[in-house]
């Protein structure tokens, strides 16, 4: 088969762990990561935490014989840290910064600084048309296994994440989605993205023969990454081996947290004669050490995804054969200025012509299932609760540094004896220092995280008010208003 063959697609996803003075050996890495992609054949590549943006160009200029088209995302204070390369023309791009992402007040975490996002471009497929394609990287602490509370910032991303894929479905795109979740399959930021956005899981649809092992067995470090697509906490990983590991971990040797999904266009717009995307091949890359020397890659490994574009009974590269909801057609536009008498020559212009049809039931027969629901509100409500005591709690210190700043200041004259006013100069900076963060934290990031969590929660209680009506044919909605008097 040719290298270009269009009804193919293969897309490659990895984490290359970029952080300038904090990761290791970050320079030589990433030059081996681009040496191996810059002889690959995949057509769209989508990097996480390549935050400095030298990298970047170092990998575009690298690969841009085979992919030509590449962005560079910018969200928060350090950037987003999220890069995707294609091999097919970008008709626009756009980033959506997730509403939370941790507290300014955990530095060494930096969520909040590098505003964790959603990122997406859209690009011209010469079968699919419109195909919008997203990278992500969800906010990272708590874990699976942690309290509810530490679970909910992941959840309000996966919530925000799979509205934007579902959306881009309804006016009638294809969806490839890749990046680090931060959570394993089963956990629940992954059902309320599978659930709520169609997206189909690349790795399972292409290893359905693999099976859970025995309660008693644990398979070796190798065998998990082929079973289980590991790529993250493996043994095999010189920057997770020997680190302390949930019991998720060791048990399957390591987590899946890194994923390729995927869907059609919804249906409508979509008809049986829109080709179907298939995932037809999932590898785990990155497994082996650098060349040369004891270290990985990075922290995570890659996955690769090869995707078969195909319609039962027609040529899907024949557009006389098939329907795509949303084209993206080279069109000459005719430049205004010919219409001019006055003026002797104008040129025509080519620009690409982006219709897309609107899906006239918005919502999909397949929704949230009522477990996901419940899980996702449970977590959400105790993280409301434990958000509105903490931001009570840290206004409380406030108060109670400005109370001893005003002791400082009425008891300054009455000081002993000159020694000690150094003393009293470093304490009245440092409780100053303690009441602005304090104030900033509790009473801004405080408002700001219950402000954010009240719209999710109510977004999903009104959501799970419109399935309970559609069911009981209007009981729902009116137990749902009746609750919020």
């Amino acid at each position: 088969m040719s290298e270009y063959a269009d009804d193919r697609l293969r897309v490659f996803t990895l984490n290359c762990w970029g952080l300038k003075y904090v990761s290791k050996n970050r320079r030589e890495r990433v030059e081996a990561i681009t040496r191996v992609l810059a002889d690959s054949d995949y057509d769209i590549i989508a990097l996480q935490e390549l935050w400095v943006f030298a990298d970047y160009e170092h990998v575009r200029e690298a690969l841009s014989k085979r992919l030509p088209y590449s962005k560079f995302f910018y969200s928060g204070a350090l950037g987003a840290g999220l890069v995707i390369l294609s091999r097919f023309p970008i008709l626009a791009a756009t980033i959506h910064p997730y509403s939370l992402n941790g507290s300014p007040i955990d530095v060494l975490a930096g969520d909040w600084f590098v505003g964790k996002a959603a990122a997406s471009v859209l690009i011209a497929h010469p079968i699919l048309g419109q195909t919008q394609v997203f990278n992500t990287h969800l906010f990272a602490m708590g874990g699976d296994e942690g309290p509810d509370h530490f679970k909910a910032h992941r959840l309000v991303n996966a919530w925000e994440f799979a509205k934007l894929a579902r959306q881009a479905a309804e006016v009638g795109r294809y969806v490839i989605a890749a990046g680090d979740f931060n959570s394993v399959p089963a956990a629940p930021p992954m059902a309320i993205i599978r659930e709520h956005a169609l997206l189909n899981d690349a790795w399972v649809d292409s290893h359905k023969h693999v099976r859970t092992p025995p309660t008693n067995a644990i398979p070796s470090p190798l065998d998990a990454i082929h079973m289980f697509g590991v790529t993250a906490d493996s043994p095999l990983n010189s920057y997770s081996a020997g680190k302390p590991l949930e019991n998720y971990a060791r048990k399957y040797q390591g987590k899946r947290l890194d994923y390729v999904l995927y869907r059609g266009p919804s249906s409508p717009p979509a008809s049986d004669r829109t080709p179907r995307l298939q995932c037809i091949d999932t590898k785990v890359m990155f497994t082996e050490d650098v060349p040369g020397t004891n270290y990985s890659y990075s922290d995570h490994f890659g996955l690769e995804a090869t995707f078969e574009i195909t319609l039962p009974g027609a040529d899907v590269t024949d557009p006389d054969q098939t329907y795509i909801p949303a084209p993206a057609d080279m069109h000459a536009i005719k430049s205004p200025l010919l219409d001019n008498p006055l003026v002797e020559t104008a040129q025509t212009a080519e620009s690409f012509v982006l219709p897309s049809v609107s899906n006239p039931n918005p919502i999909p027969r397949s929704t949230l299932s009522p477990e996901s629901i419940t899980a996702t509100l449970h977590s959400l409500t105790a993280r409301y609760r434990y958000a509105v005591a903490r931001a009570r709690y840290q206004l409380t210190i406030f108060v109670a540094c400005i109370i001893l700043l005003l002791v400082l200041i009425v008891t300054s004259p009455l000081l002993p004896s000159s020694w000690i006013t150094p003393i009293y100069i470093l304490l009245t900076v440092f409780l100053a220092w303690l009441a602005t963060t304090m104030l900033y934290i509790g009473f801004v990031y405080g408002k700001w995280e219950v402000n954010a969590l009240t719209n999710i929660i109510e977004e999903l209680e009104i959501y799970r008010a419109s399935l309970d009506d559609r069911q009981s044919g209007g009981a729902g909605a009116v137990a749902w208003r009746s609750s919020t008097r």
